[in-house]
């Protein structure tokens, strides 16, 4: 990727470079080719379509990001002429800040001397965008595999990423480092826990942490994950339900009783189904006093003249009224029947 042309003659020299991709596909037809060459072939084209298509995003992000700055410094229509060259060329404000995101984490990489152009045609376009959301270390491992001439792609740096993340947190125990280390646990296992351990209170995570170093093997950690996973499944929706915040209920006793039965992922799905059932209930309510409210106003402008609007009107009003009665499958043989008992203004 070159640097930004500097005058006319130099945009049209890189424009007519930059289009220069010609490449001839395999005929699909053609049994003389086997099918090992016929994929790799194919894979070289997918490959060099894949680096135009992050070079072009990145000199988007560029020209977007030139666009808003000068409206920035001197447009007086609050941004009125940015949104304007967006609608112009069919491009959502959101996808044109990422690709001004794009083009910074690009502009950011290259300042600092982690990536060349010769290294950048090394990615994919997946790949580079999770290269610029990794931590600096992972940023510094996955350059370091480009410029030795590894092809990357958003697998590798997810990866990378997951064994920074296992072996520099502080909340994976030493001994459980010293196993992915030697190779009898495989480093992948470890970042799902550490992620899920960082939602959970210092309590529950000195509890997860001893238990890992008592015995740093496969089939702990990944019982460890899922224990970690529903605790903080079970916390989350605890905190949302109202009714249990209410009646003042000692939500930790009860985890502590529910990990001791080991029924905690029966636990964590009960508050989570609680939780939906407020969300719906109050769902519900406002919708309910919506229909009720638009039907009354309906019913005043209507008379003799709409028989038809009046009949919409009577049958709506079995959801509209203070009792609603909704079937339940399409015969109607079951239903269920709903009663709003106050409604508080």
């Amino acid at each position: 990727m070159a640097e930004i042309p500097q005058s006319t003659e130099e945009l049209v020299g890189a424009l007519t470079e930059f289009t220069d991709i010609n490449f001839e596909l395999p005929d699909p037809e053609d049994e003389e080719i086997s099918e090992l060459d016929f994929e790799e072939q194919l894979d070289i084209a997918w490959k060099v379509c894949d680096r135009y298509d992050l070079q072009t995003d990145i000199w988007r992000g560029r020209i977007l990001r030139a666009v808003r700055d000068r409206e920035k410094k001197g447009g007086e229509g609050r941004g009125a002429g940015f949104l304007n060259w967006l609608k112009e060329r069919e491009i959502s404000k959101s996808q044109a800040y990422s690709l001004i995101e794009l083009a910074n984490s690009a502009d950011t990489l290259m300042a600092q001397g982690d990536l060349d152009p010769d290294t950048i045609n090394k990615f994919s376009k997946r790949a580079f965008v999770e290269t610029a959301k990794s931590a600096p270390e992972v940023q510094q491992m996955v350059t370091r595999s480009a410029q030795d001439g590894d092809r990357i792609t958003r697998r590798e740096v997810r990866q990378l990423s997951d064994e920074w993340t296992a072996m520099s947190s502080e909340l994976i125990p030493e001994e459980v480092k010293e196993k992915a280390n030697s190779g009898s646990i495989p480093p992948r296992l470890l970042a799902p826990l550490a992620r899920e351990m960082e939602k959970l209170p210092p309590s529950h995570q000195n509890s997860i942490r001893t238990e890992a170093a008592t015995n740093p093997d496969v089939d702990t950690v990944k019982q460890l994950t899922a224990d970690a996973r529903n605790l903080a499944k079970y916390l989350d929706a605890a905190a949302q339900v109202q009714t249990i915040n209410r009646q003042k209920v000692d939500v930790e006793m009860a985890l502590e009783e529910a990990l001791r039965l080991g029924c905690i992922n029966i636990a964590a799905d009960m508050v989570k189904q609680a939780a939906q059932v407020e969300q719906t209930a109050a769902k519900l309510y406002t919708t309910w006093k919506r229909l009720a409210a638009i039907t009354d106003r309906l019913y005043v402008d209507t008379g003799a003249s709409t028989p038809h609007l009046r009949a919409l009107l009577t049958v709506l009003d079995r959801l509209a009224g203070n009792a609603i009665e909704v079937p339940l499958d399409e015969m109607g043989d079951r239903s269920v029947r709903l009663q709003f008992l106050s409604d508080n203004q």
